[in-house]
């Protein structure tokens, strides 16, 4: 993965404005906060697999996802990745309860995101409670994920891992492009193979194994769910 060396430019774009404010922390505040907070953001622009922030880099920053889709991952001591994640547009990313990243981000594809100096926003959010209850939320939101995550990895099959993979992808989805058949897979198989702690064949065979089963048909970057219902049992079992 590399860094990327584009140089922020100044958020001149009304946060008012912005498409997906209303997922975002900045849906708590209203437009006179969203303007006094768009002089403390730069619009940062990186190119596929461009390193976001690395595990071990110094929290200097936050990172409000506007355009694209990011890959999270930890690299373990034996030099394997762990995916934890994938976010998406409205997603706010950097906090962290040590001074140090505890995760990596890179893109997936082209990326925009509003980043913000951590101590900046600190600052602007200190007298802000509703600003500050919107961060928490988010904050247990992701945590429940995460323990949603650890069931998934350690309790499940390899059929129920992918079908609660492209259900759970498909309902974020939703929340930002409204509901489809149609669930775009931006990432690559090893990517999903790496998130559901399987091989990248295991993930291939059932991926196949639901098109011939009529639960899926599989498509350029994307796959059409063809029989959602079964895939939400599969998912719910």
């Amino acid at each position: 993965m590399t860094m990327s060396l584009v140089a922020g430019e100044p958020n001149e774009h009304p946060c008012a404005e912005c498409s997906i404010r209303w997922l975002s922390v900045c849906a708590a505040l209203d437009d006179a906060e969203l303007r006094e907070l768009a002089h403390l953001g730069r619009h940062v622009h990186f190119g596929a697999c461009e390193t976001v922030f690395a595990q071990e880099e110094m929290t200097t920053s936050f990172y409000n996802l506007l355009e694209g889709i990011m890959r999270l991952y930890k690299l373990l001591p034996d030099g394997r990745r762990q995916i934890i994640g994938f976010a998406l547009p409205g997603d706010f990313l950097g906090l962290a309860a040590s001074i140090r990243h505890n995760f990596s981000a890179d893109a997936i594809g082209h990326v925009v995101v509003c980043q913000f100096s951590k101590s900046a926003f600190a600052r602007f959010s200190e007298d802000r409670p509703d600003l500050l209850r919107r961060i928490n939320e988010l904050a247990v939101r992701e945590l429940s994920q995460a323990q949603d995550h650890m069931v998934l990895l350690g309790r499940r099959s390899a059929e129920e891992k992918v079908a609660t993979f492209l259900i759970g992808w498909r309902d974020r989805l939703v929340q930002v492009s409204g509901p489809s058949r149609m669930v775009p897979l931006p990432m690559s198989r090893q990517d999903i193979a790496d998130y559901l702690g399987l091989t990248i064949e295991t993930v291939s065979r059932t991926f196949t194994k639901f098109e011939r089963d009529g639960v899926i048909e599989i498509m350029p970057g994307s796959i059409c769910l063809l029989d959602p219902a079964r895939a939400e049992a599969l998912a719910a079992a």
